[in-house]
């Protein structure tokens, strides 16, 4: 059994996922790194270097999730963080007009492979010794406040925090840690309409300040350095001039 630092990073081939597997790997920890595709998996591999492994899974499909912990057992022995990153987005629709299965996707990614994830999480840091763990969801400013349109995103992130909430409660017996954090307007490709106009509450499109996802990279990374005794629950990061107090 390895008596490494072990943290898994759910969409870790870019963006936040990414910003914050380089993050806990510069404090020392050995990053599993879990995304559908490999090769922007090995890129960040590359860069962080022997402490970073590569397993390929899709959060959204049971079995797929099911052989990425079994694998991290296997190797590793335990898992102390698990980083809930991977996230996806649907275009722009009135509720009215969102299709089933756009609607569904989203669901599957941002909140069943969320759940998933924790499942698995769970029974490994209650059956290891020592026992314990760190749980820490991506949620969204969205989890606080919706943009227009959104409404498939807005009530999967809403949804992740009550999880979020609900993982802290029955986690508490078992020296299981579980906090969220809420990112708005990190520079990543998810973010690139807010650089050239992204639509206001009040029907204008707007330009949005954005700013370096290595800082929440960072804030991920502190949440998972603080010992279990003590949890970040919440924490919002933003671009300091981004529209969310008092949107809209």
């Amino acid at each position: 059994m390895s008596l490494k630092r072990i943290a898994l990073v759910t969409g870790a081939g870019t963006g936040i996922g990414k910003a914050a597997a380089l993050a806990l790997a510069k404090d020392g920890f050995t990053v599993v790194l879990t995304g559908r595709r490999r090769e922007p998996l090995q890129a960040v591999a590359d860069t962080i270097g022997p402490n970073a492994e590569v397993i390929p899974a899709d959060v959204a499909s049971p079995e797929s999730v099911a052989a990425l912990f079994g694998a991290v057992a296997e190797r590793h022995g335990r898992l102390d963080v698990l980083f809930n990153n991977a996230g996806g987005w649907s275009a722009a629709t009135p509720i009215e007009d969102i299709a089933l299965e756009d609607w569904q996707r989203v669901v599957s990614v941002n909140l069943t492979g969320v759940f998933l994830c924790i499942q698995h999480a769970m029974r490994i840091m209650k059956a290891q010794n020592p026992k314990g763990g760190r749980i820490i969801n991506n949620g969204s400013i969205s989890a606080h406040a919706p943009r227009p349109l959104t409404a498939s995103y807005t009530a999967t992130k809403h949804a992740v925090t009550g999880l979020t909430k609900q993982v802290a409660l029955e986690g508490r017996a078992h020296n299981i840690a579980c906090g969220q954090i809420d990112i708005g307007n990190a520079d990543t490709d998810m973010a690139a309409k807010m650089k050239t106009g992204i639509l206001q509450p009040n029907g204008q499109i707007m330009v949005e300040p954005t700013f370096d996802p290595a800082d929440a990279g960072r804030a991920v990374a502190y949440m998972a350095s603080l010992p279990l005794e003590a949890n970040v629950l919440t924490m919002t990061i933003m671009a300091s001039a981004a529209p969310f107090v008092g949107r809209g």
